[in-house]
């Protein structure tokens, strides 16, 4: 590891001016973020273009921090010194219907009063018979004639965001609720987005509970309060049951931003008191009743025992032993999103029968019909009499011997064991273990098998290849069909094995919609990198599968090479290491303030690089912890682009040439280049695909990508990056962001360095944000040992 000795004079970089009032330029600094002054109705919108979400809602140090609301500090960000804001809101539903109070929102919010006043004892919620398992599915079948591993659809990878109302909806209720708005104070402008969150009855909902604008994106608390005031006069008050309903959803929204998908009762009620909610006991009970949120019982786990508390209580005069659990709450799409995603793993699971190895194959494994003339197997053929369920696995296991025996690792055969006889596996490992993935992929097709290996980004496609390159999409392409297999008549994803890569980026919903989208008989592997950062979305899909130990885990003994592998490695165990880098593949450049860190930024991906590295600036990507501040995406984006490709940004602020992170949904970014703009909207090339983006939605989908944020770059590397770290960014350092960020590199890493001691503090102390999920113990429930 070297250090780049060259002095360099301070630059100071300031934040952006702002675009017009209300709609930000696509890179400039917004004030307070959602700003509404209920007396003037005056307001700065909330620059919405980040895909970070609440991981850096406190970017720019400005307005209430995330972890007022939520149990956890937001990942990733940086509290800086300038003004500017980050993006952590996010759009809040509706509360439900005040009148309607449904028999499970009754049940739910009696057994919550009763196991909290003591009036039942906690354990009598545990001792109803387990759920059956899910209902089989008719395995999915190739279409007739077609090749079991089939040439991948050609179609278009990428669609630009589609507006959530058509146009003449949108005009329909904008009158309406623009009087609204105004007479609450509330600046017009938030009509359309009040339509987006709340329907075209926007207008009469917000009549009827003015709270509700908390839906909006980018409203906080006070800014509601003072809109239902000026609508409500005296009816107005800190107790009304409006309110309490409306807090709480807003609270579990942003939660969910921090990847919660459920909060504790106690943590909401703190937070609730917060806000000053008189009786934040019965404002739950309210948002309970009302079907605002659901409410969750979850035993918990014993120091003395380890597992699930069934039983840590003590029985007493013949009663029943207390089992401890605690109160959750969470919205339905979250809660639910886990429950599905649990029963669709434990389907898959299920098939396989025990889950004891290949031997333990289960009885609703595909038939296998016997080699042919060519030498090749066909597995899925369902005109094939029954043959024994060991067979298939047996298939598996010499085709794992075969493969051991020529190129393949002792992992990547572990790794087809393991699959031969599960219908999910766990694979860990770093970015050299990827090539087990595309063994197994790659086996699998060749003898028949419709396999897929589906990753996060659309530059992971390129690290997924083997010697098929049609068997790598994007899971989001694979999900809208505009990739792969394609669907059989049954409405689920004709293949047979599907591994995705990249499952840390995995979100509780977007997990759900896959493992539902997989027939019985699909054998799901899900693999990633344990180290990095978890997903935009809530959930912890990854992390919580490989602990409930519900499946076969593999972890890979397959390291990944060079100094930058050496390091990556000892960050993951919680070591900074000092590594030797004789070709200057590591170089650390320490700074003195942020506006010394953009400087010596520019300096490294326009000059030094490319002259020492050889890698040319379009492919060196910058990583800093936040969009905010001085040393910012936005500083630093503002910098770059005045050195790299000066220009007026006539097309909304960019002009050909410019490199940009295009967000086509949260959590996904694709990297692309501006290639010119017409009454369309911009268009970008991204990665060889043309896009075209609608010029109302430039500045939510698109900002420059010179310099993008950890959470941005997750499942993409480059030839060489540049991590920024400026002073301000200390407090918000952790082991899986600086992992995220050092890892992007394959060639070369140089760190701009501000932070001193705090970075290796950060790697040892501090390992990730901590998120309240339930899919592990939905897991274990489903899945006990038998």
């Amino acid at each position: 590891m070297s250090t780049d000795p060259r002095p360099a004079s301070p630059d100071p970089q300031g934040e952006e001016p702002l675009g017009s009032r209300g709609t930000p330029s696509p890179d400039a600094a917004p004030a307070d973020a959602g700003s509404v002054d209920a007396a003037s109705g005056d307001a700065v919108a909330e620059d919405t273009a980040s895909t970070d979400a609440a991981q850096e809602a406190e970017a720019t140090g400005e307005g209430e921090a995330a972890t007022a609301e939520a149990p956890t500090e937001s990942s990733g960000s940086v509290s800086g010194s300038g003004s500017g804001s980050g993006s952590g809101e996010t759009q809040g539903g509706p509360a439900a219907d005040p009148g309607k109070r449904s028999a499970v929102a009754e049940a739910l919010a009696a057994a919550v009063r009763a196991v909290e006043s003591g009036e039942r004892s906690a354990a009598s919620y545990f001792t109803e018979p387990s759920r059956p398992a899910p209902a089989a599915r008719k395995p999915a079948v190739p279409a007739a004639g077609a090749s079991a591993a089939g040439p991948a659809v050609a179609r278009t990878a990428v669609a630009a965001p589609r507006r959530p109302l058509s146009d003449a909806a949108l005009a329909e209720g904008l009158g309406g609720v623009r009087e609204v708005l105004a007479a609450g104070g509330a600046p017009e402008q938030l009509a359309a987005q009040a339509i987006d969150a709340l329907g075209e009855q926007a207008a009469a909902a917000l009549r009827e509970d003015p709270w509700q604008l908390l839906a909006v994106q980018g409203v906080r608390p006070e800014q509601a309060d003072g809109f239902a005031r000026a609508l409500l006069g005296a009816e107005c008050g800190p107790g009304d049951e409006r309110r309490a309903v409306a807090l709480t959803v807003w609270l579990l929204e942003r939660a969910a931003l921090e990847g919660h998908t459920v909060l504790e009762a106690t943590t909401l009620r703190e937070a609730l008191s917060r806000h000053a909610v008189p009786d934040p006991d019965e404002a739950l009970q309210s948002a309970i009743a009302e079907g605002a949120v659901l409410v969750f019982q979850e035993a918990l786990e014993t120091p003395a025992t380890g597992a699930r508390g069934a039983g840590a209580g003590t029985a007493e005069d013949g009663e029943e032993p207390e089992t401890p659990v605690r109160v959750l709450l969470g919205l339905d799409r979250c809660a639910m999103a886990e429950e599905s995603l649990a029963d669709g793993l434990t389907r898959l699971i299920s098939t396989f029968g025990p889950r004891s190895g290949p031997e333990g194959a289960g009885a609703e494994e595909e038939p296998v019909q016997a080699e042919d003339e060519g030498g090749s197997e066909s597995l899925t053929d369902d005109t094939a009499p029954p043959a024994d369920p060991a067979a298939a696995a047996r298939r598996w296991e010499a085709l794992a011997d075969a493969a051991s025996s020529a190129d393949a690792s002792a992992s990547a055969k572990e790794l087809i064991r393991a699959v031969a006889g599960a219908g999910l596996v766990t694979h860990s490992g770093g970015e050299a273990a990827r090539a087990e993935v595309v063994a197994l992929v790659g086996a699998a097709r060749a003898v028949g098998l419709r396999a897929w290996a589906a990753v996060h980004a659309e530059s992971g496609k390129q690290r997924a290849h083997g010697p098929d390159e049609a068997a790598a999409v994007t899971v989001a392409g694979l999900l809208s069909g505009l990739e792969g297999p394609g669907r059989d008549a049954d409405g689920s994803l004709a293949l047979d094995v599907l591994a995705v890569l990249d499952a840390p980026q995995l979100d509780v919903e977007t997990a759900a919609v896959l493992v539902e989208s997989l027939a019985d008989g699909t054998r799901l592997v899900l693999s990633g990198d344990p180290g990095v950062l978890w997903s935009a979305g809530p959930g912890r899909v990854f992390a919580d599968v490989v602990a409930a130990q519900a499946c076969p885990a593999v972890v890979s003994r397959t390291p990944d090479p060079g100094p930058i592998g050496e390091l990556v490695s000892g960050i993951g165990i919680g070591e900074l290491n000092q590594v030797a880098a004789p070709g200057k593949e590591v170089v650390i450049v320490p700074v003195r303030d942020p506006g010394e860190a953009v400087h010596r930024t520019v300096q490294l991906v326009a000059d030094s690089v490319p002259r020492a590295i050889g890698v040319p600036a379009e492919q060196t990507q910058v990583i800093t912890p936040g969009h905010g501040g001085p040393a910012g995406t936005r500083a630093l984006n503002a910098a770059l682009k005045e050195r790299l490709n000066p220009g007026p940004g006539r097309f909304g602020g960019f002009d050909p040439g410019d490199r940009v992170a295009y967000v086509p949904a949260p959590g996904r970014m694709l990297p692309g280049t501006v290639v010119s703009a017409d009454a369309e909207g911009l268009r970008l090339d991204c990665a060889g695909t043309p896009v075209v983006v609608p010029k109302e939605l430039v500045g939510q989908a698109v900002r420059h990508g010179w310099a993008v944020t950890a959470h941005q770059a997750v499942g993409a590397r480059w030839p060489a990056a540049v991590v920024v770290l400026p002073g301000d960014a200390a407090r918000t350092l952790t082991r899986s962001w600086v992992y995220t960020a050092f890892g992007r590199a394959e060639r070369h890493l140089s760190v701009v360095q501000g932070v001193d001691q705090a970075l290796p503090r950060a790697v040892a102390e501090v390992p990730a944000k901590e998120r309240t999920t339930r899919l592990k113990s939905l897991l274990r429930a489903q899945n006990q040992p038998a």
